[in-house]
């Protein structure tokens, strides 16, 4: 291979190397090790190599999700699951780049295979098409992998004596992409001149670069035009950094006009998974793994009340709703009114209507007025509530009025028998009756769900037999990934603290004898082992308690000083290390960077 064939194979490829803050880095070799480092660092720039998809038990069954899977497949309906079959005869010109990662791929599934029954594991169920199977963990048999495949070598360019036409993407876009998506209008940052509509281009991704501000940011005008040479934008940072190509679906001035849309249809991807966008809607669910173990280690039962305190976008809360066989009452609050509303959108399309989605920030779980008259107006407002849930898929017929009817009088009755008791405050009459206001307006203009997000001003303490906390956290276990500089030390910090804050809530809102379970999907130690340290030395009527399926590996133990002593934090003795759950990206396993904790709560 001469100089200038080189040179085009390592620019036209897909090899990234992810930066990290100094700081951040020096803390993760302390608590990991250089080489693992390395290998988490090198993992978390690709994705899984496989989907996991949740069945919804209560609308369908694997078998029937398999049929329809397959007639899909079939039709040419699910982008790039045709490639996927395990098994099928990799091409002479992919073989040898495809190489160890297949490997581990293959490594991957036959753990998932194994006939042995281990720790609580059996064997694997297979289907029609071998690239689709059961998961074997006792307990998950509603789980499906699908398997992918990558990396591939892609050849760019049809003619040797032309130049490549391009596209460049923004960092979230071609993430996304290497899930499996399209390339949408908004994804897009600059292109070829005389580009048309049907022509094949190369996608590369410009990832945010220091800038003279010491903030990070891609130095790219959108609509920047690219001439394939030295002088296009990010050309040295972008050597590597290709993920495939595609069919463009506008002209290049139609690309920047549009302001929706797809822009590019891929056609070639250095990672090939299925997309499931759009389809069997209700009937499955798109989850990483450990989302799926988080919900089930919690234990949920019929008929208890449960509270997910960062809900969105619902993915555990209805996997909640779903282990309880939809009987008894999950709620789910989020400090954002569009993702209450999503999640209110998921349970109806699931038809799990024991989820309650309230628009509430976490660090004001815990209710303020919870004594004297403020306690019933409390009580009232949701009950008037779960009426309004059980007929919100129609108008209220007159029926239903009747029913609205015979609340305001109960309302009515209340407030003559209150008076002016309750903590030295006057509940008024108009006060009280705000709620069915709502009921007598009907639930919106959307009438299957409602128009808009009901507000929470909290819970009592006390009033949860389980509180699942998901914490919002530095997200650095999520794959892949292509920049994680603008995490430092200081914002780490932070967002333990935050954690910290949340947890405090949560141990307030669950009753004695009851069960917290605390996830993250970051690998920060940080945000993981120390909040459980935490925990452990804050609430003494706390314990570990053993979880239930064990997916993952153990936490980590000891203790890390750095920077002079500046920082330094303790994390888990060896036998609090193995009652936790942490999924390492690096592992055979191949699953995002996940941590779960779970608390039994004794006598307050």
């Amino acid at each position: 291979m001469d100089s200038s064939s080189s040179s085009v194979a390592k620019r036209y490829c897909y090899n990234p190397n992810l930066r990290w803050n100094p700081q951040v880095e020096e803390y993760f070799i302390k608590a990991y090790g250089a080489d693992h480092f390395t290998r988490i660092s090198e993992a978390l720039t690709r994705p899984s190599c496989y989907s996991c998809i949740r069945v919804n038990i209560l609308k369908s069954t694997n078998e029937a999700v398999i049929e329809k899977l397959t007639r899909l497949l079939q039709g040419g309906t699910v982008d790039d699951l045709h490639c996927l079959s395990i098994g099928k005869q990799v091409s002479a010109s992919t073989a040898g780049d495809v190489g160890l990662r297949e490997e581990s791929i293959d490594c991957m599934f036959n753990l998932l295979l194994e006939e042995t029954p281990k720790n609580g594991r059996k064997p694997m169920k297979l289907f029609k098409d071998p690239s689709i199977c059961q998961c074997r963990y006792a307990g998950l048999d509603h789980v499906l992998f699908v398997k992918g495949s990558g990396p591939h070598s892609i050849h760019y360019g049809n003619q040797p004596d032309q130049s490549v036409k391009e596209v460049i993407v923004s960092r979230k876009c071609a993430e996304a992409v290497l899930r499996g998506a399209q390339i949408f209008v908004p994804g897009l940052l600059a292109c070829s001149s005389h580009v048309e509509k049907g022509d094949i281009v190369a996608v590369s991704v410009a990832v945010e670069q220091p800038s003279a501000d010491g903030g990070w940011g891609v130095g790219l005008t959108r609509g920047t035009v690219l001439q394939g040479s030295e002088a296009d934008p990010q050309y040295l940072e972008r050597n590597g950094m290709y993920i495939g190509q595609g069919i463009t679906k506008f002209s290049r001035a139609g690309m920047f006009r549009a302001s929706e849309g797809i822009a590019v249809e891929m056609t070639d991807r250095v990672y090939r998974l299925p997309s499931f966008h759009n389809l069997l809607e209700g009937e499955i669910f798109l989850q990483n793994l450990p989302s799926i173990v988080a919900a089930h280690v919690l234990d949920p039962q019929q008929g208890e009340r449960i509270l997910d305190m960062c809900a969105a976008p619902g993915g555990k809360t209805t996997a909640i709703a779903m282990l309880m066989r939809d009987n008894g009452e999950v709620i789910a609050i989020d400090r954002s009114h569009n993702k209450v509303m999503d999640i209110k959108i998921l349970a109806a399309e699931m038809d799990l209507t024991c989820i309650r989605a309230y628009r509430l920030d976490a660090l004001k779980s815990v209710s303020q007025t919870v004594v004297g008259a403020d306690v019933v107006a409390t009580n009232l407002d949701r009950e008037i509530y779960d009426i309004t849930i059980m007929k919100s898929s129609s108008r209220l017929d007159n029926g239903d009025m009747h029913r609205v009817n015979m609340d305001r009088d109960k309302i009515d009755a209340e407030i003559m028998s209150m008076g002016n008791r309750g903590n030295g405050r006057y509940v008024s009459k108009k006060e009280l009756r705000k709620p069915t206001q709502m009921m007598k307006n009907g639930p919106g203009r959307n009438h299957s769900i409602g128009g808009r997000a009901e507000n929470s001003k909290g819970f009592l303490p006390n009033s949860f037999d389980r509180v699942l906390l998901d914490a919002p956290c530095s997200a650095l276990g999520l794959r892949p990934r292509l920049f994680a500089s603008e995490e430092t030390m200081e914002s780490l910090q932070t967002h333990a603290k935050y954690q910290r804050k949340m947890f405090d809530q949560a141990v307030q809102l669950v009753r004695t004898g009851g069960v917290i379970v605390y996830s993250t999907c970051t690998i920060n130690p940080g945000e993981n082992e120390a909040l459980v340290r935490y925990a452990l030395d804050t609430y003494k009527f706390l314990s570990l308690a053993p979880q239930n399926p064990k997916v993952g590996g153990p936490g980590l133990v000891g203790k890390c000083e750095l920077f002079g002593g500046k920082h330094a934090e303790t994390w888990l003795t060896q036998s609090e290390a193995e009652l936790v759950q942490r999924f390492d990206p690096s592992a055979t396993l191949d699953t995002i960077g996940f941590f779960i904790a779970k608390f039994n709560v004794g006598q307050k």
